[in-house]
């Protein structure tokens, strides 16, 4: 009997529904607890309406998927056909979403390798993608597993936010480092570094900082053939011209994409958010 192997990830990958579809990629949702009310990420809030209510200061939180929504959809791939499930998700040190699969893999039906990237956002979307290709390129599970860790390793995320405040409320990045801009009034750039999220520089004003953005991913693409994508939350004007510089910029750009965050991610960069993840192919 030929073997099946299904890929999932969660919902902070923000893969495009429609290239989700076409590799039949699963994508497990996080939750965003808004006031008293708790909804899945992707289908019961926008980026649109976490980023209205972060502008009125309203309690924000997140919450990873729970094991046994993990489990159920183990136990679905099974059902269809999978043989194999290889399970791809954002760091760690962001989310507890990869124990919570870990314990629903050790009791599924089939074998479950489950993977921490390291990354978030599309830098977890371009893995996920690498082991839907090599599964359909005839590849086992071992090789699905292989292709997204070495686009994992390859893969570099830099990001802009406005303000600091938003990741140290969430405990993503130290309270030193944001009282540090703070105080500074500076504009932070920052990157994903070992699954954490680190200060890169330091710059004085937003379109500034914007500019260097667009300095460090062109240099870190290089002539090599790469996907970029370009991520917002409440900034599509940014991001359209980023976009745009960028394609003029990167001469072996193979795909680009543009979308806003969703609202575990937005939850805790706060509006205007600017980012780009850059993966050599």
């Amino acid at each position: 009997m030929s073997r099946h192997v299904a890929i999932i990830t969660d919902s902070t990958a923000y893969l495009p529904p429609l290239t989700m579809e076409r590799h039949g990629i699963i994508a497990v949702p996080l939750t965003v607890v808004l006031g008293d009310r708790a909804l899945e990420e992707g289908t019961e809030i926008s980026a649109r309406s976490l980023a209205e209510a972060l502008q009125k200061r309203r309690p924000v939180t997140t919450s990873r998927p729970s094991p046994e929504l993990f489990a159920e959809t183990y136990r679905k791939a099974a059902e269809a056909g999978a043989t194999d499930i290889v399970s791809l998700h954002l760091s760690s040190e962001f989310s507890g979403t990869y124990d919570a699969a870990v314990l629903a893999g050790r009791k599924a039906p089939v074998p479950v390798r489950v993977v921490d990237t390291g990354m978030v956002a599309m830098a977890l979307g371009f893995c996920a993608l690498a082991a839907a290709e090599a599964v359909e390129g005839g590849g086992t599970a071992d090789e699905a597993v292989t292709a997204a860790e070495k686009r994992a390793a390859s893969t570099s995320a830099f990001f802009y936010v406005d303000t600091l405040d938003y990741l140290r409320r969430g405990g993503r990045i130290g309270a030193a480092q944001a009282l540090l801009g703070s105080a500074l009034a500076v504009k932070p750039l920052l990157q994903l570094d070992d699954g954490r999220i680190e200060m890169l520089e330091k710059v004085r004003t937003a379109s500034k900082a914007i500019a260097r953005l667009e300095e460090i991913v062109a240099e870190r693409a290089g002539d090599a053939e790469v996907d970029i994508a370009v991520h917002h939350l409440a900034a599509p004007e940014r991001a359209s011209a980023l976009a745009e510089r960028l394609r003029e910029r990167v001469p072996g750009l193979a795909e680009l994409h543009v979308s806003e965050v969703g609202a575990v991610i937005g939850a805790h960069t706060g509006p205007g958010l600017l980012g780009a993840v850059v993966a050599p192919r």
